[in-house]
């Protein structure tokens, strides 16, 4: 494999992943075309089903800093090449938030005014998700002091911890060559609703990103088209302790439960 395939494997698929997912938060939040937590999550699942089927025969489809940490840590992965997979999930993440700005822009500026939402001021949030994260979940709306105190960092911290470590545990689970437990075509429909099921249980919660380019890149996005300091000040420190560490933090969790689990007895 030529580092041409890989990198245009992650580029694509993280791409991919992003413009289906935070698309479908766009299309909710400014246009009412989904309904619910479950249907976002649904086109989220999909979309990284489409990804993985699409690039992991180029890459592999890590499409996930935290994963490819993990894979560098469980998997002998090469240290220098996760570098460079991680830069390019980021740039595809980014470029995914680029187009669906410029798709998405004007039902958005619509939405804003209106909501008498300023961007970039307080309140902002209720259109700034489309992009990143935040905790609690805006849902389209801005956070009150009332809603504010119901998800606390420790919250957010182990919704995306838990998220990661149980969606890492099914992807290194289902790979392990240690165990065969379902069939190369269906990976990545498995994978896909794994993460359809966990953005439903804890999207409430803190969006359900679990994954640290989907989140970062998007936000450093939209900080740049207006939001200003708002996507990383809204929750202090949380940007990167909720929706990078945690993340990373929960990925490694997963591989070591899959590490530690014994392998299918054959004989």
């Amino acid at each position: 494999m030529n580092a041409k395939t890989w990198l245009a494997g992650e580029f694509l698929g993280t791409f991919l992943l992003v413009f289906f997912g935070c698309g479908s938060v766009a299309t909710a939040i400014a246009c009412g075309a989904q309904v619910g937590v479950f249907q976002v999550a649904i086109v989220w699942g999909f979309g990284l089903t489409v990804a993985i089927i699409l690039t992991g025969p180029l890459s592999g489809a890590h499409l996930n800093p935290a994963i490819t940490i993990a894979m560098v840590v469980f998997r002998a992965f090469p240290k220098r090449q996760a570098v460079a997979y991680i830069l390019v999930q980021f740039l595809g993440a980014f470029a995914a938030a680029s187009l669906i700005y410029l798709v998405y822009g004007g039902v958005i500026e619509l939405f804003e005014q209106t909501n008498g939402i300023v961007r970039g001021q307080a309140g902002s949030e209720a259109s700034a998700m489309i992009f990143g994260e935040f905790y609690p979940n805006p849902g389209g709306k801005p956070i009150t002091e009332a809603t504010r105190g119901s998800v606390t960092s420790v919250h957010g911290f182990l919704a995306e911890f838990i998220g990661t470590a149980l969606l890492a545990l099914v992807i290194f689970g289902i790979t392990d060559k240690r165990r065969k437990t379902l069939p190369r075509p269906a990976i990545p429909f498995v994978i896909g609703m794994t993460l359809s099921v966990l953005i439903s249980l804890l999207a409430p919660i803190s969006m359900g990103g679990f994954n640290p380019a989907r989140d970062l890149a998007p936000r450093l996005f939209s900080s740049l088209v207006g939001w200003g300091d708002l996507p990383f000040t809204l929750n202090g420190i949380g940007w990167l302790t909720v929706y990078v560490i945690a993340p990373i933090a929960g990925a490694l969790c997963g591989g070591f439960v899959n590490k530690i689990l014994p392998a299918n007895d054959l004989r």
